[in-house]
């Protein structure tokens, strides 16, 4: 840059030159910078000043590297450096690099102050001397790292806080990525570099406080850079993928590009062929005008003329001004090159001089308007000629014709014409006669016009007052002349060639690109014919894949099932899919596909990137040329056979096949990955023999490093799962598990901008409808910068860009909507944020898409899921759009709700919705109205400044709404992504989407929850269980009189009150479990008022319990009342009788023996008795009651008998054995009940189906109530004998000949009183609040183990169950299961709780919990009643007060203890304290030697029942395969089971051939098969349409093709066994069915029950 320094600053340099001018020439001949004949020539002028002017020139014409070596010179020698006040101009916004770059010395006065007040300038200029000129630059512009490190895309795209604000650059280093970012945006204003300064930011009302209000100062230099500069800058710091990417933004832009960039630092130019590879041109010539055609081409390849301009010396006309005037339309100016006028571009050029600028002009097809018929390019050289000899020489020699700016002509320029006379182009003249000097240069132009063959239609004058429309006309007149006059044509390749000759280099001569070149031209030069190279290298797509696809899809929609039962057309799929699958492996690796493995796995990054990019630019040009050919023939098709679906087809089959790219490569490798996984788990490969295994690996490093992986073939329509999955899987690793998501997707009519769209917002490169057919879904990654993460919550943004809707290709296909359909709905289901992109056009488009889209949110609603939803308005520039529009949104809205209702009764919901049920959506903010993307007509027009400011607010607000969101919405990471994709697509794959929904996040969500549930319920449960154990207890020590007064309603009070705690406690548990803030909450959301309904409903369930708990004990303690009542009267009188006999017996004079003492008790005890009244208790004959009811409630029927049933009689059994466990007498009120429930039972449908006759009423009435009545006598009888006053007196008498005893020999007996209390009162008590306790307690021990998460919820109860089953291949067990599972379960839980509890010491340490705890308040209570108490009676009477809640101590026994008892209470109290534990520690040894299974089935809370009541759930079974019901809660309103079995399990034959019947419903909802029976009134019903019938039931299809192999297995092995058992013949089975192995049931159940470890 030595060159431009002395001819930008000459007249300076002079001055300081001219202060030593002798000195200066002395050394420059030393130096050999002239030669001698040129230093005596010199040193012959008189003046200084000319003498150095003289020399300055010519060391300018000695070159580059001359005027280094001699700046160098001046700057070592030892002068005085330029005064203070010239080098201060340095920042001076006219001269930014002034001379200051290079100091040159001069007297020794100035010598002298070197040291001081210069040194500081000295060494800030020695900073900026040319060897350091670009380096200083860099580092000003905050860029001195990038010269060792360069700048990637991926830093660039890279999403952080910065990007994300509008704000202008406020310092130098925020200039590059202001640019970067602007120009990614594809917005106009990138260029601008001026800088927004603090005085600027802070100019507002004080403003008016100055002295002086208005001021003539300048704009700091600091603050102002030529935009070429920073173009430079950044291009010089970019990596050519990023330069690649910069060209093709500025392109849209309708910038002029760097065709060579200067020298910079280095030896050479650089001629940017490779940054310019990726641009694509579409234009439409002249000669194609009238049939409308159009070329589409990659700009490299097209050949055209090139026209050239270039300045020679200073010019005060602005080249780039003009040029931009020329290329502009009149109806719209744009700036394609940066000239003086616009912003920053009057700041003096530091490093872009030397830079040669190329744009373009490509016709539109309308000769009125187009300047040119043809493409033209044209180029600027920035800087004069002189200064860059080499880029001229090169633009002679490329260009039709070179245009030389002048405005005066030297004797030097003249002779540096003359001097390359042979120039290789046509040289064009343009003087500017403003400068003054034009007549001396037409002096030289008229020497030179023989030399260079000029004639007068090479010059143009523009005059002084001359209108520069009048000129611009005039010049485009003569550049037309030169492109009709068919001169030299070059495309870029050959430009390169061209420059390679001349010594400028070629950013693609690098050795990574030409490897990376190498690999994949390898490849390319295979393809002539490209379907021929697609069917003998990609073998494993076309038909084979695409066959594959469609075998998937029917295996859930089963369309050509036909007459075939259901499972068998489900194993021929299966097989033919198999069979597929086998046939894509053994498919040899083509010589292809092993060169492009080895290019994307042996290259290093930058070698692979560059292979990936050749890879696209040569099959995009192949695609490009197949396509052009293909729409020929569709317009021709169109005039001679109209609209033909069938021959549309054939033609969209033939893009496909046409259609060329990396994708395709890539899905051969996935194809390649999936048959081989298929192999290995059919058995048929180990995992050593594969071949593919590291391949996602691959495209896993593809993914990170910012390629667009493929999500949807487009071509097949489908997704490879395995692979994506393991793809995805290989980068979860990749990223260390920190792969948190947002997704966004968009969603629109085809060509209606999503893809530019997506581009522009985020700066990527999807396909914009150019080149090739996109088909199918993409998506790329691109990463949140660290300070980004926390707020948005997400690691990454995963973008999608899918196919368009409604495309035209498709629209006549038989399955168009379907298919748009689905990907709506997966890419909706997969979406965090949806933009629906709508073009104001065309209407009935608009709604169409609409329609599509509220389907999807719909179904997304209906699962759980709710993206947020942007409509983007495009092509609306009207800045009113907004209010204007107010009435259509309103429209918009109203259209929304109705498509909603329609929406919802296609998917067959009965419900009333709309549009803001399904998703939150606002009309103010969520709609968008954008410009049109071009400003102006293509293919001249520039991007919209508009649009992309429309676009970057658009953006701007969805990370704002992310930001606010971050809180309740939780990202996706990786996994999770990945299972949403499985499911929905298995979901989409099926005709009836919301009831074909699985997926392992929602059941792990609901399994959670239902485990949550499950201990809010038992908490609730427990407490309930625990009042009324105390109501029990209190109730039986009230008297009857308390009873009959107020009992029932303090105690409804008190059970209100923990009634109504306990429910809120519960609706707030799961208020509080759905805010928590949980992953996947907002998946079960619809579940929640399930779980509300379920807690409300345990409520109600546990008031009846509590209430009908209180009302029972009450009725059987009045009926002990009165008992008691009367035996407290018999023990008076028995009493009495005892102390008369004392008395006698203690006045004879001789005492009495022990045998004459017992003798006179007996007498006495007998004649006491005998003089009792007979007892009022009456000795009941149940049966006669029973029977007489069962008369009475089958009086008005008639007698018939039929047949009975399991259940009912199960049902009946229950009831009774629960009123036996009471313990009280017998009502009459329980046979009523008993008959109630029967008639109950026999009005359910499952009875009415079967066509009951009274017959069947009066036996089945008769045999429940037989069993009944057996039951009710003994539960009499044993009430009798345990209540019967007489027998009651005579269990007492052996204790009153104790105390008589006792009391006769006057014995001490206060100890043996207070242990008798101990014994007879306290222990049976003790015992009794044992084993009311225990049953809870062991619950509660039980759910809390470590084995308790199988009784979580119904659905790992199933898995557990089915495991076991599985485990211990017993055919008896399956068929307990199945045909008796309430008692299976049951036997379970008995079985579970005896193994847990089989060593007796966990039950022992918990009844000695139970008891310890009871005991210490025990002697708490006797310390404070022996305080409070004197008598013993009373003191008595206050320890039963006090432990009223928790023991029932029986009368009769205090009634003993306190008979003649002459204890003190202290030392009873005392006594009863001491002997207490020794009470205890008798009840353990004796529980411990009584059986577990005895002690649950004596306690009256039997903990398996209730254990039975979590697992068993609703209780009931699918309709067809009688599985059980998994729904968590009490009260849900659908029931589900995560496997169906095959019918035939449950016991269902043929009718005609007697064979066991081997469908599963979750395949028969899919098929075309009919089921008939009572509920179809035996009328043939299509199990699709199965919900008519069964609205509660879910019966969901199986999620895989291997998602029933358990049943299958089973049905498979025991298939003799089951038809034996149900009196059948054995089912013809499908032979896949018996290459089941056990491994794969147990994988098919651990996929079923999401239980995968």
């Amino acid at each position: 840059m030595a060159f431009e320094t002395i001819r930008r600053e000459r007249e300076k340099l002079l001055v300081f030159l001219d202060r030593a001018p002798n000195l200066i020439l002395d050394d420059a001949a030393s130096q050999d910078f002239i030669s001698e004949t040129e230093y005596n020539e010199l040193d012959k002028l008189q003046s200084s000043k000319e003498k150095m002017r003289k020399l300055l020139v010519k060391i300018q014409r000695k070159g580059e590297e001359t005027c280094q070596q001699f700046l160098e010179a001046c700057s070592d020698q030892n002068c005085n450096p330029p005064p203070a006040e010239t080098v201060s101009k340095k920042n001076d916004p006219e001269n930014p690099d002034l001379v200051a770059s290079f100091p040159l010395n001069g007297s020794k006065n100035s010598e002298e102050n070197a040291s001081t007040t210069e040194e500081p300038e000295v060494e800030m200029m020695e900073e900026d001397n040319p060897d350091g000129t670009v380096k200083s630059f860099l580092r000003r512009l905050g860029l001195s790292e990038q010269s060792r490190r360069k700048l990637t895309m991926g830093e660039i795209l890279e999403i952080d806080s910065e990007s994300l604000k509008t704000m202008a650059p406020q310092k130098l280093e925020d200039l590059p990525w202001h640019f970067l970012r602007k120009l990614i945006a594809l917005n106009g204003t990138a260029r601008n570099t001026s800088l927004l300064s603090k005085a600027e930011e802070n100019l507002g009302e004080g403003d008016y406080m100055k002295d002086e209000l208005f001021s003539l100062s300048e704009m700091n230099s600091e603050v102002s850079v030529n935009p070429l500069d920073v173009l430079c800058a950044i291009l010089l710091s970019s990596d050519s993928f990023l330069q690649q990417e910069i060209l093709l933004k500025m392109s849209m832009c309708q910038f002029a590009l760097p065709l060579i960039l200067p020298s910079f630092d280095t030896s050479k130019c650089t001629f940017m062929l490779w940054a310019m590879r990726d641009i694509v041109k579409k234009w439409r010539p002249h000669s194609l005008a009238e049939s409308r055609g159009f070329r589409e081409e990659n700009l490299v390849l097209i050949p055209m003329p090139t026209i050239s301009f270039v300045r020679m010396g200073t010019c005060s006309l602005s080249k780039s001004k003009l040029l931009n005037e020329v290329l502009s339309s009149p109806q719209h100016h744009h700036d394609f090159f940066v000239h003086r006028d616009v912003d920053c571009g009057n700041v003096a050029r530091e490093i872009s001089n030397g830079l040669v600028e190329v744009s373009w002009y490509f016709p539109g097809g309308r000769e009125n308007s187009d300047l040119f018929p043809e493409p033209v390019a044209i180029t600027n050289l920035r800087g004069d000629i002189e200064s860059h000899w080499l880029q001229f020489s090169f633009l002679t020699e490329v260009s039709s014709a070179v245009f030389i700016f002048a405005e005066n002509i030297s004797e030097s320029e003249y002779n540096m014409l003359l001097t390359h006379h042979k120039l290789a182009s046509k040289c064009y003249f343009i003087l500017n006669t403003e400068g003054g000097k034009s007549k001396e240069a037409l002096v030289f132009l008229n020497k030179l016009a023989p030399v260079l063959n000029l004639n007068r239609s090479q010059l143009l004058v523009k005059e002084k007052n001359q209108n520069t429309t009048e000129f611009v006309k005039k010049l485009r007149s003569a550049m037309r002349n030169i492109v009709s006059s068919h001169q030299k044509v070059v495309n870029m390749e050959e430009m390169a060639s061209v420059s390679q000759e001349l010594g400028i280099a070629i950013d693609e001569d690098t050795q990574d690109c030409q490897n990376g070149t190498l690999h994949a031209k390898e490849i390319i030069e295979e393809i002539e014919d490209v379907a021929n190279y697609k069917k003998e290298m990609l073998k494993l797509q076309g038909d084979l894949w695409r066959n594959v696809a469609k075998v998937e899809k029917e295996l859930c929609r089963m369309k050509g099932q036909a007459d075939i039962p259901a499972e068998d057309y489900k194993s021929q799929l299966r097989e033919k899919w198999i069979k597929l699958r086998v046939q894509q492996n053994q498919c040899d690796i083509t010589n292809g596909i092993t060169k492009f493995i080895n290019g994307i796995q042996h290259l290093c990054p930058v070698e692979k990137h560059f292979f990936l990019k050749w890879m696209k630019f040569s099959l995009d040009h192949v695609a490009r040329a197949n396509l052009l050919r293909l729409r020929e023939e569709y317009k021709e098709k169109c005039r001679t056979t109209g609209d033909n679906a069938w021959q549309l087809k054939q033609l969209d089959e033939l893009i496909s096949i046409s259609s060329l790219g990396v994708e395709h490569f890539m899905r051969e490798l996935g194809q390649f990955y999936e048959a081989e996984h298929m192999m290995v788990n059919e058995g048929n490969m180990t995992q050593s023999q594969r071949q593919f295994v590291h391949l996602p690996r691959i495209a896993a490093d593809l993914m990170l490093e910012g390629f667009p992986m493929e999500l949807i073939d487009g071509d097949a329509s489908n997704i490879p799962l395995q692979w994506v999955t393991d793809v995805l899987t290989e980068l979860h690793v990749k990223l260390g598990g920190k792969s948190r998501m947002k997704v966004l997707t968009v969603l629109g009519v085809q060509s209606t901008g999503k893809s530019t769209l997506l581009n522009t917002m985020f700066g990527l490169q999807f396909a914009v409808s150019s080149g090739r057919c996109t088909r199918g879904a993409f998506m790329t990654l691109l990463r949140v910068t660290k300070n980004l993460q926390q707020e948005i919550g997400c690691d990454f943004v995963l973008v999608i860009d899918t196919e368009g809707l409604k495309a035209p290709e498709l629209a006549k296909l038989e399955d168009s909507y379907e298919h748009d359909n689905e990907l709506a709905t997966l890419v909706i289901g997969l979406s965090d944020i949806t933009i629906v992109n709508l073009a104001m056009e065309n209407a009935t488009e608009m709604k169409d898409i609409l329609q599509i889209v509220v389907h999807a949110f719909l179904r997304m609603e209906d699962i759980g899921h709710k993206p947020k939803c942007q409509f983007v308005h495009q092509n609306v520039s009207d800045v009113s759009a907004h209010d204007q529009n107010m009435r259509d949104r309103k429209h918009l809205l109203d259209q929304l709700n109705e498509m909603t209702k329609a929406a919802a009764r296609m998917e067959k919901q009965c419900r009333e919705v709309s549009f803001s049920d399904i998703m939150d959506y606002d009309p103010e903010k969520d709609n968008w109205y954008i410009p049109g993307l071009w400003h102006g007509v293509p293919p001249m027009a520039p991007v919209n400044l508009g649009y992309s400011e429309s676009v970057s607010e658009l953006k701007k607000y969805l990370f704002d709404f992310m930001r606010t969101s971050s809180q309740n919405r939780f990202s996706k990471d990786i996994p999770q992504f990945v299972e949403w994709v499985k499911s929905l697509w298995n979901a989409v794959k099926h005709e009836n989407f919301i009831f074909s929904f699985r997926n392992s996040l929602v059941a792990d969500a609901y399994n959670q929850l239902s485990v949550k549930y499950s201990e809010w319920e038992w908490d609730f449960q427990k407490e309930i269980y625990f009042w009324v154990s105390k109501a029990d207890t209190s109730i039986q020590n009230h008297s009857l009189e308390e009873l009959e007064a107020y009992a029932l309603d303090k105690l409804k009070i008190e059970a209100y009150h923990i009634l109504d705690a306990g429910e809120q406690k519960m609706l707030q548990c799961i208020q509080n479990y759905f805010e928590s803030g949980g992953e996947s909450l907002h998946l079960i959301e619809k579940y929640k008022e399930d779980f509300i309904r379920s807690a409300k409903f345990l409520r109600n369930h546990l008031e009846n319990y509590s209430l009908n708990k209180c009302q029972e004990t009450i009725l059987i303690r009045k009926g002990q009342g009165k008992i008691d009542n009367l035996q407290a009267k018999y023990l008076s009188i028995i009493e009495r009788k005892v102390n008369k006999l004392l008395e006698e017996c203690k006045e004879r004079e001789c005492e009495l023996n022990s045998e004459e003492l017992k003798c006179e008790f007996e007498k006495t005890w007998k004649e006491t008795l005998e003089e009792l009244p007979s007892t009022t208790l009456t000795h009941r004959q149940i049966h006669a009651d029973v029977f007489y009811q069962l008369r009475k409630d089958l009086e008005p029927r008639g007698s018939e008998l039929d047949i009975a049933t399991m259940s009912l009689l199960e049902t009946c059994r229950n009831y009774v054995t629960k009123k036996v466990s009471l313990k009280g007498d017998y009502d009459e009120t329980y046979c009523r009940e008993l008959l109630r429930i029967i008639n109950q039972e026999l009005q359910d449908k499952d009875f009415k189906k079967l066509h009951i006759t009274t017959h069947f009423v009066v036996d089945v009435k008769y045999y429940i109530l037989q069993e009944a009545a057996d039951s009710f006598q003994k539960m009499h009888d044993a009430f009798y004998r345990a209540n019967n006053p007489h027998q009651r007196l005579e269990n007492l008498k052996p204790h009153y000949f104790s105390i008589f005893q006792d009391l006769y020999y006057e014995k001490d007996a206060c100890q043996k009183r207070a242990w008798d209390f101990c014994d007879l009162c306290l222990k049976p008590a003790l015992v009794d609040y044992l084993y009311k306790r225990l049953g809870i307690d062991i619950v509660d021990d039980f759910l809390s183990s470590g084995q308790s998460i199988q009784y979580g919820s119904r659905s790992f109860f199933q898995f557990m169950v089915q495991k076991k089953l599985l485990e211990d291949d017993k055919f008896d067990y399956y068929v307990k299961y199945i045909k008796q599972y309430e008692q299976f379960v049951k036997g379970w839980i008995e079985e579970h709780l005896l193994d847990h509890y089989g060593k007796r010491q966990d039950l022992a340490a918990l009844e000695r919990e139970i008891l310890s705890a009871l005991i210490k308040k025990i002697k708490e209570v006797l310390e404070s009643s022996a305080k409070e108490t004197v008598t013993l009676s009373e003191f008595l009477e206050c320890f039963c007060r006090e432990m009223s809640e928790e023991l029932v101590i029986s009368k009769d026994s205090l009634d003993i203890i306190l008979f003649n008892n002459s204890a003190k209470v202290g030392s009873f109290s005392a006594d009863v304290k001491g002997f207490i534990s020794e009470v205890m520690e008798r009840i353990l040894a004796e529980q411990f030697k009584i059986n577990v299974d005895i002690i649950l089935q004596t306690l009256p809370f039997k903990p398996q029942d209730e254990i039975f009541k979590r697992v068993f759930g609703c209780g009931k079974q699918c309709p067809f395969c009688k599985v059980p019901c998994e729904a968590g809660g009490g009260n849900h309103q659908e029931h589900f089971a995560s496997v169906h079995r095959p019918q035939g399990l449950g016991t269902y034959r043929s009718v005609h051939t007697k064979k066991l019947v081997y469908s599963l419903c979750s395949s028969d909802v899919t098929s075309n098969a009919t089921f008939r029976n009572w509920d179809t009134n035996w009328q043939d019903h299509p199990y699709k349409e199965y919900r008519q019938y069964y609205p509660d039931w879910r019966i969901q299809p199986d999620v895989s093709i291997a998602a029933s192999d358990y049943w299958k297995f089973v049905f498979s092995k025991y298939n003799q066994q089951f038809a034996k058992e149900y009196n059948a013949l054995p089912a013809d089975l499908p032979k896949v069915w018996k290459r089941i192995t056990k491994q794969q049931a147990l994988e098919s159940i651990q996929e079923a029950f999401n239980m995968n470890e």
